[in-house]
């Protein structure tokens, strides 16, 4: 696997040009990993050591713009009956908030089960997890179509002051001078201490591919039986316009403090491969 990814990245570096001035503000280095700036602090990132987990708890952890809010979104599918009939207004922000980020002082006191999201790299994650009491769904992607994800979505960000162009930003992002560092890193981390927690792994474009046996493994994997048509209701919820289309899912409660509307939206595309369709994207 690392070989093949590896050769992945080499073959991006074709795209590499001269890089640009970098960005007013940067990510923040802590314990060999890089972090959003303002919505996160190193404080908060060493309190996380101690956080303490339920049997019931489910984390949901990737590397940045692989799927988080579609896996997030499936989820409080599968286990929050009011989230899939409809019948509960809560947006995804606050159904399954981050661990490192904005609503973490709010999740100890949160009834179970919780749905927990993080970009946290395996050595940094909760000790307890490591005991396998709680479950870990973990989404990976293909590197390139993450990297062309991110590069737009950190032009929209408020707490990013970025004006580096595609090159310099690939350049970046090969370095692992980005927001949660190397993708090879934080993937393969949890992939080789898979046998220290209680883990599912999932790939996108598996995802993409047949929805509904990825929802149906999911349903699997945290012990949810669903009936025929809650599974039919999950996946016609988790599609991409379907979640573009609903405010509890589309993530614009984040507009305008974090994100800029006039620079992008936060649903672009949802594709895979999108490097092939590169001139398209800019």
């Amino acid at each position: 696997m690392a070989r093949r990814v590896a050769n992945l990245l080499f073959a991006m570096e074709t795209f590499v040009g001269e890089a640009m001035e970098p960005s007013r503000k940067e990510p923040y280095l802590h314990k060999g990993c890089y972090f959003l700036p303002v919505v996160s602090s190193p404080e908060k990132i060493d309190s996380l050591e101690s956080f303490e987990i339920r049997d019931d708890d489910t984390f949901i952890i990737t590397y940045p713009k692989s799927g988080t809010v579609w896996i997030q979104n499936i989820v409080s599918l599968i286990l929050y009956e009011g989230h899939r009939d409809g019948t509960e207004n809560i947006t995804l922000l606050k159904r399954a908030p981050w661990l490192e980020y904005n609503n973490y002082a709010d999740l100890p006191s949160r009834p179970s089960p919780r749905v927990i999201c993080s970009h946290l790299p395996y050595y940094l994650a909760p000790k307890g997890l490591q005991n396998k009491r709680a479950k870990i769904i973990y989404v990976f992607r293909n590197p390139k179509d993450v990297f062309v994800s991110s590069y737009h979505f950190y032009k929209i960000l408020t707490t990013l002051e970025t004006t580096e162009e595609f090159d310099a930003y690939l350049e970046k992002f090969l370095a692992g001078k980005v927001p949660s560092s190397l993708w090879l890193d934080h993937v393969e981390g949890w992939y080789t201490h898979k046998g220290d927690f209680n883990i599912l792994f999932l790939s996108y474009e598996e995802m993409k591919k047949d929805l509904r046996s990825s929802v149906l493994k999911i349903c699997h994997f945290l012990g949810r039986e669903l009936t025929e048509k809650e599974v039919d209701d999950v996946v016609d919820k988790a599609t991409f316009d379907s979640m573009k289309a609903d405010s509890r899912t589309n993530y614009t409660s984040l507009y305008p403090i974090f994100i800029d509307s006039s620079k992008g939206i936060f649903f672009r595309k949802g594709k895979s491969i999108e490097m092939y369709t590169l001139g398209e994207c800019l």
